[in-house]
């Protein structure tokens, strides 16, 4: 996967009519993700990462798709606990991993676990 298409992913997995099954639509649903969602997700991070490590700047909209699949993706996670979704054992942890990888690219240090 090249820079190109790993941003590309990252934003689509945050858009609202994009696609029913972006990862925050999913879990805005109550849905479980894909199979392979989450570990694509994480390898489009970690390109970026690679890439941008050095970077002074991130362009918009991908600033903003980090936030959301940061930040968003656990208060859906959390947002659907309260309501009784039942969701698979590890999915909180995916989301923690997705976040702390989000962080990584804003810090240009590669983060593994939370503080």
């Amino acid at each position: 996967m090249n820079y190109e298409i790993a941003r590309k992913l990252l934003i689509d997995q945050t858009k609202n009519d994009a696609n029913p099954d972006a990862l925050l639509n999913r879990l805005r649903q109550g849905k479980s993700p894909v199979p392979g969602q989450i570990t694509s997700i994480l390898l489009a991070l970690k390109v970026v990462f690679e890439t941008l490590k050095d970077a002074n700047s991130l362009d918009k909209e991908l600033a903003l798709s980090l936030y959301k699949l940061g930040i968003r993706g656990l208060q859906l996670f959390a947002t659907g606990r309260k309501a009784g979704v039942d969701w698979p054992p590890l999915l909180q942890e995916d989301l923690q991993r997705i976040s702390l990888a989000s962080e990584s690219i804003f810090s240009g240090m590669w983060e593994t676990s939370a503080i």
